[in-house]
Protein backbone atom coordinates (compact mmCIF):
# COMPACT_ATOMS: atom_id res chain seq x y z
CA UNK A 1 0.00 0.00 0.00
CA UNK A 2 3.29 2.41 0.33
CA UNK A 3 5.20 1.92 -2.54
CA UNK A 4 2.20 3.09 -5.00
CA UNK A 5 1.25 5.97 -2.80
CA UNK A 6 5.53 6.80 -2.93
CA UNK A 7 5.28 6.30 -6.53
CA UNK A 8 2.80 8.43 -7.01
CA UNK A 9 3.89 11.61 -4.52
CA UNK A 10 6.83 11.25 -6.65
CA UNK A 11 5.10 11.75 -10.03
CA UNK A 12 3.30 14.37 -8.75
CA UNK A 13 5.94 16.39 -7.54
CA UNK A 14 7.84 15.86 -10.56
CA UNK A 15 4.25 17.66 -12.15
CA UNK A 16 4.19 20.18 -10.16
CA UNK A 17 7.95 21.32 -9.71
CA UNK A 18 8.85 20.25 -13.62
CA UNK A 19 10.70 23.77 -14.13
CA UNK A 20 12.44 23.43 -11.30
CA UNK A 21 13.82 19.66 -12.16
CA UNK A 22 14.78 20.63 -15.77
CA UNK A 23 16.68 23.43 -14.45
CA UNK A 24 18.47 20.85 -12.43
CA UNK A 25 19.37 18.48 -15.10
CA UNK A 26 23.03 20.08 -16.21
CA UNK A 27 24.28 20.30 -13.00
CA UNK A 28 22.95 16.78 -11.93
CA UNK A 29 24.72 15.49 -15.49
CA UNK A 30 28.26 17.82 -14.66
CA UNK A 31 27.98 16.03 -11.19
CA UNK A 32 27.07 12.35 -12.43
CA UNK A 33 29.89 12.44 -15.19
CA UNK A 34 32.73 14.56 -13.23
CA UNK A 35 32.16 13.50 -9.97
CA UNK A 36 31.20 9.89 -10.13
CA UNK A 37 31.52 8.40 -13.83
CA UNK A 38 34.92 9.38 -13.50
CA UNK A 39 35.88 8.09 -10.10
CA UNK A 40 37.61 4.42 -11.13
CA UNK A 41 40.16 6.76 -12.51
CA UNK A 42 41.20 6.72 -9.15
CA UNK A 43 42.76 3.73 -9.03
CA UNK A 44 45.75 5.07 -11.55
CA UNK A 45 47.38 6.97 -8.55
CA UNK A 46 48.41 3.85 -7.42
CA UNK A 47 49.59 2.31 -11.16
CA UNK A 48 52.40 3.23 -13.64
CA UNK A 49 49.88 4.70 -16.21
CA UNK A 50 49.90 3.17 -19.71
CA UNK A 51 47.30 5.08 -22.12
CA UNK A 52 48.05 2.05 -24.34
CA UNK A 53 46.84 -0.33 -21.94
CA UNK A 54 44.35 2.08 -19.39
CA UNK A 55 43.28 1.85 -16.14
CA UNK A 56 42.64 -1.97 -15.89
CA UNK A 57 45.85 -3.09 -17.61
CA UNK A 58 48.48 -0.44 -16.31
CA UNK A 59 51.50 -1.94 -13.81
CA UNK A 60 50.34 -1.43 -10.50
CA UNK A 61 52.98 0.06 -8.65
CA UNK A 62 51.21 1.28 -5.28
CA UNK A 63 52.63 3.96 -3.19
CA UNK A 64 55.36 5.51 -5.24
CA UNK A 65 53.43 8.10 -7.00
CA UNK A 66 52.66 9.22 -3.93
CA UNK A 67 56.12 9.27 -2.61
CA UNK A 68 57.56 10.82 -5.53
CA UNK A 69 55.60 13.90 -4.39
CA UNK A 70 56.30 13.54 -0.56
CA UNK A 71 60.25 13.12 -1.39
CA UNK A 72 60.20 16.38 -3.06
CA UNK A 73 61.94 19.23 -1.81
CA UNK A 74 58.97 21.48 -2.17
CA UNK A 75 56.14 19.01 -1.14
CA UNK A 76 55.61 20.43 2.39
CA UNK A 77 56.33 24.55 1.06
CA UNK A 78 53.05 24.16 -0.96
CA UNK A 79 50.97 22.15 1.33
CA UNK A 80 51.58 24.89 3.94
CA UNK A 81 51.33 28.01 1.39
CA UNK A 82 48.02 26.06 0.64
CA UNK A 83 46.65 26.10 3.90
CA UNK A 84 47.76 29.04 4.94
CA UNK A 85 46.45 31.23 1.83
CA UNK A 86 43.16 28.97 1.46
CA UNK A 87 42.96 29.72 5.69
CA UNK A 88 43.25 33.39 5.48
CA UNK A 89 41.02 33.38 2.22
CA UNK A 90 37.91 31.91 4.61
CA UNK A 91 38.71 33.92 7.98
CA UNK A 92 39.40 37.23 6.51
CA UNK A 93 36.40 36.84 3.89
CA UNK A 94 34.26 35.89 6.48
CA UNK A 95 34.78 38.77 8.50
CA UNK A 96 34.84 41.19 5.99
CA UNK A 97 31.62 39.72 4.82
CA UNK A 98 30.30 39.86 8.30
CA UNK A 99 31.16 43.59 9.01
CA UNK A 100 29.53 44.41 5.51
CA UNK A 101 25.85 42.51 5.83
CA UNK A 102 26.08 43.95 9.29
CA UNK A 103 26.55 47.47 8.19
CA UNK A 104 24.48 47.33 5.05
CA UNK A 105 21.55 46.15 7.27
CA UNK A 106 21.78 48.97 9.74
CA UNK A 107 21.87 51.59 6.89
CA UNK A 108 18.45 53.93 6.87
CA UNK A 109 19.00 54.55 2.71
CA UNK A 110 17.79 51.56 1.23
CA UNK A 111 18.59 53.24 -2.58
CA UNK A 112 22.12 53.52 -1.23
CA UNK A 113 22.25 50.08 0.41
CA UNK A 114 21.16 48.63 -2.73
CA UNK A 115 23.32 50.31 -4.80
CA UNK A 116 26.19 49.78 -2.99
CA UNK A 117 25.54 46.12 -2.73
CA UNK A 118 25.94 45.55 -6.56
CA UNK A 119 29.25 47.41 -6.70
CA UNK A 120 30.35 45.06 -4.36
CA UNK A 121 29.18 42.61 -6.29
CA UNK A 122 30.42 42.94 -9.54
CA UNK A 123 33.56 41.98 -8.86
CA UNK A 124 32.52 38.61 -8.50
CA UNK A 125 31.34 38.21 -12.00
CA UNK A 126 34.62 39.22 -13.16
CA UNK A 127 37.32 36.22 -14.71
CA UNK A 128 40.36 36.18 -12.80
CA UNK A 129 42.49 37.20 -16.35
CA UNK A 130 40.70 40.62 -15.71
CA UNK A 131 41.10 40.93 -12.69
CA UNK A 132 44.84 39.65 -12.92
CA UNK A 133 45.58 42.94 -15.77
CA UNK A 134 43.81 45.19 -13.10
CA UNK A 135 46.31 43.86 -10.43
CA UNK A 136 49.33 44.40 -12.68
CA UNK A 137 48.29 48.20 -13.88
CA UNK A 138 49.00 48.95 -9.93
CA UNK A 139 51.88 46.39 -9.38
CA UNK A 140 54.00 47.11 -12.60
CA UNK A 141 57.29 48.31 -11.64
CA UNK A 142 57.99 50.48 -14.13
CA UNK A 143 53.76 51.96 -14.63
CA UNK A 144 51.94 50.69 -11.96
CA UNK A 145 50.02 52.76 -9.63
CA UNK A 146 51.61 51.55 -6.33
CA UNK A 147 55.64 52.54 -7.39
CA UNK A 148 53.58 55.94 -8.39
CA UNK A 149 52.49 56.73 -5.03
CA UNK A 150 55.30 55.64 -3.59
CA UNK A 151 57.33 58.07 -5.85
CA UNK A 152 54.68 60.91 -4.46
CA UNK A 153 55.36 60.60 -0.91
CA UNK A 154 59.06 59.92 -1.54
CA UNK A 155 60.07 56.10 -0.87
CA UNK A 156 61.61 53.96 -2.79
CA UNK A 157 60.07 51.73 -5.74
CA UNK A 158 59.15 48.78 -5.07
CA UNK A 159 59.87 45.47 -7.76
CA UNK A 160 56.60 43.59 -7.02
CA UNK A 161 56.78 40.89 -8.99
CA UNK A 162 60.27 39.97 -7.44
CA UNK A 163 59.77 40.15 -4.20
CA UNK A 164 57.15 37.57 -2.72
CA UNK A 165 57.11 38.72 1.19
CA UNK A 166 54.57 41.07 -0.47
CA UNK A 167 52.45 38.88 -2.14
CA UNK A 168 50.07 36.93 0.60
CA UNK A 169 48.51 40.26 1.79
CA UNK A 170 48.10 41.33 -2.15
CA UNK A 171 46.50 37.94 -3.20
CA UNK A 172 44.41 37.78 -0.15
CA UNK A 173 43.17 41.25 -0.69
CA UNK A 174 42.22 40.21 -4.14
CA UNK A 175 40.39 37.25 -3.39
CA UNK A 176 38.45 38.88 -0.81
CA UNK A 177 37.62 41.82 -3.38
CA UNK A 178 36.61 39.65 -5.67
CA UNK A 179 34.57 37.17 -3.81
CA UNK A 180 33.30 39.01 -0.40
CA UNK A 181 30.07 40.32 -2.28
CA UNK A 182 28.78 36.62 -3.03
CA UNK A 183 29.32 36.04 0.92
CA UNK A 184 27.39 39.16 1.74
CA UNK A 185 24.37 38.39 -0.15
CA UNK A 186 24.03 34.76 1.79
CA UNK A 187 24.75 36.73 5.33
CA UNK A 188 22.10 39.76 4.14
CA UNK A 189 19.59 36.87 3.52
CA UNK A 190 19.80 35.47 6.71
CA UNK A 191 20.07 38.65 8.78
CA UNK A 192 16.60 39.57 6.71
CA UNK A 193 15.36 36.08 8.01
CA UNK A 194 15.63 36.69 12.00
CA UNK A 195 12.00 37.13 13.56
CA UNK A 196 11.63 41.21 14.14
CA UNK A 197 10.02 40.09 17.65
CA UNK A 198 14.02 39.94 18.71
CA UNK A 199 14.87 43.21 17.77
CA UNK A 200 11.60 44.73 19.40
CA UNK A 201 11.67 42.92 22.61
CA UNK A 202 15.84 44.10 22.99
CA UNK A 203 14.50 47.48 22.59
CA UNK A 204 11.77 47.19 24.73
CA UNK A 205 15.02 46.26 27.15
CA UNK A 206 16.78 49.38 26.71
CA UNK A 207 19.74 47.70 24.05
CA UNK A 208 21.15 50.24 21.87
CA UNK A 209 21.87 49.31 18.20
CA UNK A 210 25.33 47.75 19.49
CA UNK A 211 24.02 45.42 21.96
CA UNK A 212 21.09 44.29 19.11
CA UNK A 213 24.13 43.13 16.92
CA UNK A 214 26.01 41.55 19.44
CA UNK A 215 23.04 39.53 21.23
CA UNK A 216 20.99 38.70 18.46
CA UNK A 217 22.24 39.35 14.67
CA UNK A 218 25.54 37.89 15.54
CA UNK A 219 24.52 34.59 17.47
CA UNK A 220 21.64 33.95 14.99
CA UNK A 221 23.91 34.54 12.19
CA UNK A 222 26.74 32.08 13.73
CA UNK A 223 24.94 28.58 12.15
CA UNK A 224 25.19 30.41 8.63
CA UNK A 225 28.98 31.24 9.49
CA UNK A 226 29.74 27.75 10.87
CA UNK A 227 28.43 26.15 7.57
CA UNK A 228 29.68 28.33 4.75
CA UNK A 229 32.78 27.63 7.06
CA UNK A 230 32.73 24.25 7.01
CA UNK A 231 32.18 23.78 3.27
CA UNK A 232 34.73 26.42 2.68
CA UNK A 233 36.83 23.74 4.55
CA UNK A 234 36.27 20.68 2.25
CA UNK A 235 38.47 23.12 -0.28
CA UNK A 236 41.42 24.32 1.77
CA UNK A 237 43.31 21.67 -0.01
CA UNK A 238 42.75 22.88 -3.12
CA UNK A 239 44.93 26.76 -3.95
CA UNK A 240 42.68 28.41 -6.14
CA UNK A 241 44.29 27.37 -9.38
CA UNK A 242 42.45 30.21 -11.75
CA UNK A 243 43.57 33.05 -9.31
CA UNK A 244 46.97 32.08 -8.53
CA UNK A 245 47.99 31.01 -12.27
CA UNK A 246 46.47 33.76 -14.07
CA UNK A 247 47.72 36.37 -11.13
CA UNK A 248 51.12 35.28 -10.90
CA UNK A 249 51.98 32.65 -14.06
CA UNK A 250 55.09 31.00 -13.87
CA UNK A 251 57.16 33.24 -11.90
CA UNK A 252 59.23 31.66 -10.37
CA UNK A 253 60.72 34.29 -7.36
CA UNK A 254 57.13 34.38 -5.96
CA UNK A 255 56.81 30.51 -5.39
CA UNK A 256 57.89 30.70 -1.75
CA UNK A 257 54.93 32.84 -0.88
CA UNK A 258 52.09 31.64 -3.96
CA UNK A 259 53.01 28.01 -4.96
CA UNK A 260 50.39 26.09 -4.02
CA UNK A 261 49.20 22.66 -4.82
CA UNK A 262 47.23 23.08 -7.70
CA UNK A 263 50.07 25.30 -9.60
CA UNK A 264 52.51 22.35 -8.91
CA UNK A 265 50.32 19.55 -10.28
CA UNK A 266 49.48 21.42 -13.62
CA UNK A 267 53.30 22.44 -13.88
CA UNK A 268 54.40 18.51 -12.88
CA UNK A 269 51.46 17.78 -15.59
CA UNK A 270 53.20 20.04 -17.79
CA UNK A 271 56.93 19.18 -17.68
CA UNK A 272 56.78 15.47 -17.36
CA UNK A 273 53.40 14.35 -18.63
CA UNK A 274 52.24 11.73 -15.83
CA UNK A 275 49.03 11.85 -14.90
CA UNK A 276 48.98 9.08 -12.28
CA UNK A 277 51.50 11.27 -10.44
CA UNK A 278 48.92 14.18 -10.84
CA UNK A 279 46.23 12.09 -9.92
CA UNK A 280 48.15 10.78 -6.33
CA UNK A 281 48.47 14.58 -5.63
CA UNK A 282 44.74 15.32 -6.17
CA UNK A 283 43.97 12.25 -4.09
CA UNK A 284 45.99 13.29 -1.38
CA UNK A 285 43.72 16.53 -1.69
CA UNK A 286 40.65 15.29 -1.51
CA UNK A 287 41.69 12.79 1.44
CA UNK A 288 42.77 15.36 3.24
CA UNK A 289 39.89 17.74 2.78
CA UNK A 290 37.29 15.35 3.34
CA UNK A 291 39.46 14.35 6.85
CA UNK A 292 39.01 18.53 7.76
CA UNK A 293 35.14 18.82 7.11
CA UNK A 294 34.72 15.60 9.11
CA UNK A 295 36.53 16.63 11.85
CA UNK A 296 35.12 20.07 12.01
CA UNK A 297 31.88 18.44 11.52
CA UNK A 298 32.42 16.43 14.84
CA UNK A 299 34.04 19.17 16.60
CA UNK A 300 30.72 21.01 16.13
CA UNK A 301 28.67 18.62 16.85
CA UNK A 302 29.82 18.36 19.94
CA UNK A 303 29.74 22.21 21.10
CA UNK A 304 26.27 22.74 19.36
CA UNK A 305 24.78 19.90 17.89
CA UNK A 306 22.21 22.29 16.32
CA UNK A 307 24.88 23.97 14.04
CA UNK A 308 26.31 20.98 12.66
CA UNK A 309 26.06 20.17 8.73
CA UNK A 310 25.34 16.32 9.45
Amino acid sequence: MNEPKKKKGLLNELRNNFSAYVLVIPAALYTLIFGYITMPYMLIAFQKFNYRTGIFGSEWIGLDNFRFFFSSSRAWQITFNTLKLNFLFIVVGTLVALALAILFNELRSRWFSKVTQSTILFPHFLSWVVVSYIIYSIFSTEYGLANRMLDTIGLDRINWYASPEYWTAILVSSNVWKDVGISLVIYLAAITGIDGSYYEAGQIDGANRWQLVRHITLPLLMPTVIILSMLSLGKIMYGSFDMIYAIVKDNGLLYPTTDVIDTYVFRSLRNIGNPAQAMAIGLYQAVVGFILVWGSNKLVRRINPDNALF
